[in-house]
């Protein structure tokens, strides 16, 4: 069964969505260690093995089911009759007795055909429900794994500042043994690198968090690895605002509500046939006791039309057509909006991580380095030296979190446009 369903997940039933994730499922890699997972691999599990995904298929199958229904013709009808029977006279008893034997049926015409166009049309409203579903987990699983990337980062930064208080450590000890420093120093180094070991384990524990929230996304509950790849530094070159939006009509959300208008419309045409009322003939024959004759008989029946009775059904599905013409109308400048935004965010992140990366922290980490002789030469305080460790620090962390944000950014974007935005800005 689950491998069934798994096939039905990757073919036929999910047609491929325009986002960053589609062409990841041409590129599978089974080359990546046990212990470490890439983005790609993180995402084709997701849309292969998410409980929430498979669990759809079931939707998929009842609208199949809508549509065998929707093609079936009314059974015929048989009817029996007998006449004369029972009364006073020639009909006492059975003597008289007069019995017809006829088959009804009822001459659709058209209407069978709106019912499959209606119910064809529901389904594709699943397919692009379907298509919105995995642009959702696929953008999804790539927020939990930017996350566990952000984790990571952090906890280097954590390891640069352990690696810092311990060298400051290291260095006070020295010179409380040669007497030029009193032993209050000590401790107070002594007292932060003892809050840089407590930071460090809750990292770990974060990041711990972050690998298992990554896992749940394809239905596991202990994560198969411990690292993932990826340099939240890579960032990308930014194509111009006008190409972006130009692929606005490839997402999803605006392709559900095309199929919304079309299954509205076929809702429409489906009442309107209904409206007119379905003609029933029926034939049969007709046996007559008393003679021992037999005879054919044939009936039709015929609806007055005086009025629409369906007049609600079709006023309903006229308004439903309009207002998802008007709903799409909405999204179109509600998602033009937030990418015009998300767009300036993430020019704003890139310079941010450019203007870190380049001009803020060379100079604090040079600052450091001259301050860390002019504490050994005696001619700076610890709290000098400790306020140049800090800067560093806090600027590395200004840069993770940029760089994160850019690329949290990157992926609202690439879900509003399926335009992939490949990292081209390897640092140096």
């Amino acid at each position: 069964m689950n491998r069934t369903i798994q096939a039905r997940v990757g073919t036929r039933r999910w047609p491929l969505v325009p986002l960053l994730c589609t062409l990841l499922l041409l590129f599978v890699s089974n080359s990546y260690a046990a212990d470490s997972i890439s983005l790609d691999d993180a995402i084709v599990s997701t849309l292969t093995r998410s409980p929430e995904l498979l669990a759809f298929n079931y939707a998929l199958d009842a609208q199949d089911g809508r549509i065998l229904q929707a093609g079936l013709s009314p059974r015929p009808e048989l009817g029996v009759s007998v006449e004369n029977v029972l009364g006073t006279g020639n009909a006492r008893g059975l003597s008289g007795v007069e019995a017809t034997v006829s088959i009804a049926w009822v001459l659709e015409g058209g209407l069978r055909q709106r019912r499959i166009d209606t119910a064809r049309a529901g389904s594709q409203v699943l397919a692009a429900e379907a298509n919105v579903m995995r642009l959702d987990a696929a953008a999804e699983t790539a927020r939990h794994y930017t996350e566990a990337l952000a984790q990571q980062m952090r906890r280097d930064i954590a390891d640069q500042a352990l690696t810092l208080a311990e060298q400051t450590v290291a260095a006070i000890r020295a010179r409380v043994d040669a007497g030029t420093t009193l032993t209050a120093e000590l401790s107070r180094a002594q007292a932060a690198l003892a809050r840089r070991v407590l930071y460090r384990e809750d990292i770990d524990h974060e990041l711990e968090a972050a690998y298992h929230r990554l896992a749940a996304q394809w239905g596991e509950l202990s994560p198969a690895f411990s690292h993932v790849e990826g340099d939240p530094l890579n960032l990308p070159t930014l194509a111009p605002f006008t190409e972006l939006v130009s692929r606005i009509d490839q997402n999803p959300e605006l392709s559900r509500y095309l199929s919304e208008q079309r299954l509205h419309d076929a809702k429409l045409r489906l009442a309107q046939a209904q409206s007119q009322g379905l003609w029933r003939f029926n034939a049969g024959i007709k046996r007559m006791q008393s003679t021992s004759d037999t005879g054919f008989v044939a009936g039709i029946t015929i609806p007055l039309n005086r009025g629409n009775n369906n007049q609600g059904r079709i006023a309903e599905a006229r308004a439903n057509l309009q207002r998802s013409v008007a709903s799409e109308d909405a999204a179109r400048v509600r998602i033009q909006t937030a990418l015009l935004v998300l767009y300036l965010e993430l020019e704003h992140s890139i310079h941010r991580v450019d203007a870190l990366r380049d001009n803020v922290i060379p100079r604090f980490e040079k600052a450091l380095s001259e301050s860390r002789r002019a504490y050994e030469l005696g001619r700076y305080s610890y709290l000098e030296w400790l306020q140049a460790q800090n800067d560093v620090l806090d600027s590395r962390s200004e840069l993770a979190e940029a760089s994160i944000q850019a690329h949290l950014r990157m992926i609202e974007i690439e879900r509003l446009t399926g335009i992939r935005l490949v990292p081209t800005r390897t640092p140096e």
